[in-house]
């Protein structure tokens, strides 16, 4: 086996690691959706395992994700980047970034609410900062109720209860890096200069 093929197939169990992670899923929940074992996939994740089709091929479908991004093989001839959408709790996910690990940036787009939704702030590990693109977001964080307008930044410990929506039922377009505790961004936005959500 060539050293390329070798580096390529090193690479799939942190970035098989990275997109469970990414998505919120469980090794448990994993296995009971693929029918591979917790100790397999642990050990595929890790390295232990070398990747097979048999093993990728499940992968795959439950992550919904082309075979050839699980394993990152190089896209030849083609200069153009294949982006596909992802959706969670009514929100789609745009993945810009395609490297395991590290920091992840994706567009989010937030539909339009013909209804206000009622917050249900959420809690995970590591940190995210988010710009604005079009709309106005509106950024529960604690208890602090906030209204973030287009070209505004803020950023934020995903370990304190955040939700993210529209502050007028009007579509919302932003981008987001998100990076495990501790890699933040370098721009910096106070959120205590962004004025308070009014007339809730």
């Amino acid at each position: 086996m060539d050293r390329g093929t070798e580096d390529v197939l090193d690479a799939v169990g942190p970035r098989l690691r990275a997109l469970r992670r990414e998505r919120g899923i469980t090794l448990a929940d994993l296995a009971a959706a693929t029918g591979v074992s917790e100790s397999t996939l642990s050990r595929l994740e890790s390295g232990r395992r070398r990747a097979t089709l048999e093993l990728l091929l499940p992968l795959a479908r439950t992550y919904d994700v082309p075979l050839d991004d699980l394993v990152g093989a190089p896209r030849t001839g083609d200069p153009r980047i294949h982006l596909k959408p992802i959706r969670r709790f009514g929100i789609t996910f745009v993945p810009l970034s395609r490297r395991p690990g590290g920091v992840h940036a994706f567009k989010m787009i937030i539909p339009a609410q013909p209804e206000p939704l009622e917050p249900n702030p959420q809690t995970h590990e590591g940190f995210e900062w988010l710009y604005v693109l079009n709309g106005r977001l509106r950024l529960v964080l604690g208890e602090r109720d906030l209204i973030v307008p287009p070209g505004e930044a803020a950023e934020f410990d995903t370990n304190l209860p955040h939700w993210l929506g529209s502050a007028d039922g009007a579509v919302v377009e932003l981008l987001i890096l998100f990076g495990p505790h501790g890699m933040r961004a370098h721009v910096r936005a106070d959120a205590g200069a962004l004025p308070p959500v009014t007339g809730r």
